[in-house]
């Protein structure tokens, strides 16, 4: 196997620093990351699936030493998901097996959805469907309260705050907690060392930003959007969801009704594990993936 890190210049305007991994000549996989991370999300699998796959982990647009566009609109998920396009290009990969955690699964629903014949099957790490998540805002008072860091991240004001030890303050509490709870040491500094970087913590958050995801406070009563009961159009790949059953930001509600839009589904339960599964059980999703056939 052999193993690169590598600095890409794509064609939309960013330069990605990406972990490259096995041999361009087996079947392609491309992993990508959320928030707060970088490829470091993948340490423990990205090697096992090197074994007989060649592998790409970018740091992403706004993380880490990757390019950081100034504009909130800048981090909308069609130029996220031209970004993903435009590495495979680059790399020769036709058709490729997609896998996102968080933010990075976001980005895999949607480019699974609107370009099927360039991603062939479709991996999931605790990350919610875009239309189930958002009809659970609505109508599931526990995902509501859950998800109000959302509202938090959008406040522009927090961004001057987030150096030094006040960087360190925001990782110890709310969401970002359940990263720093489940690494530490050298993994720690590592990434302390990447949020550090100038404009990455206003980057990342701007992927928050840019999101048109409607997050109602917890004793609100909006209008209901007509398309949450609208239809909405199959993913038609292969799809198998990795879910940390702990996760306290995105709860198991993410799962009911998920059949009706994923035909293909197969769905793997890690129970003792959260939302950062892999860090905490690498092994199981590794397990999960291989299981299904990858």
């Amino acid at each position: 196997m052999t193993e690169a890190f590598q600095r890409v210049a794509l064609p939309t305007g960013v330069e990605l620093d990406v972990k490259v991994a096995g041999d361009s000549r087996d079947p392609a996989v491309i992993l990508l990351h959320g928030f707060p991370e970088s490829h470091r999300t993948w340490r423990d699998v990205q090697p096992d699936l090197a074994r007989d796959h060649f592998v790409l982990a970018p740091d992403q647009r706004g993380y880490a030493r990757s390019s950081k566009p100034p504009r909130v609109e800048d981090y909308a998920a069609d130029k996220i998901v031209a970004d993903l396009l435009a590495l495979a290009d680059h790399f020769g990969l036709d058709r490729f097996t997609l896998v996102g955690h968080d933010w990075g699964g976001a980005v895999a629903w949607m480019a699974a959805l609107q370009h099927p014949t360039r991603v062939e099957r479709l991996v999931i790490v605790n990350a919610p469907h875009p239309l189930v998540f958002q009809r659970s805002l609505f109508d599931d008072a526990e995902q509501r309260r859950a998800s109000q860091y959302i509202t938090r991240f959008r406040d522009t004001s927090i961004d001057q705050g987030l150096t030094g030890k006040g960087l360190e303050a925001f990782f110890a509490s709310g969401f970002a907690r359940l990263l720093t709870r489940a690494v530490g040491g050298e993994d720690k500094a590592a990434y302390l060392d990447e949020w550090s970087q100038s404009g990455a913590m206003t980057a990342m958050l701007n992927w928050y930003r840019a999101s048109a995801i409607i997050v109602p406070a917890p004793d609100e009563d909006p209008p209901r959007p007509a398309f949450l009961d609208a239809p909405f159009p199959p993913v038609t790949q292969p799809t198998l969801v990795i879910w940390g059953m702990g996760d306290e930001a995105l709860r198991p509600v993410q799962l009911d009704g998920l059949a009706a839009y994923v035909p293909d589904l197969t769905i793997a339960r890690i129970e003792g594990a959260g939302h950062f599964v892999t860090w905490e059980d690498a092994p199981a999703v590794v397990q999960a993936v291989r299981d299904w056939g990858i």
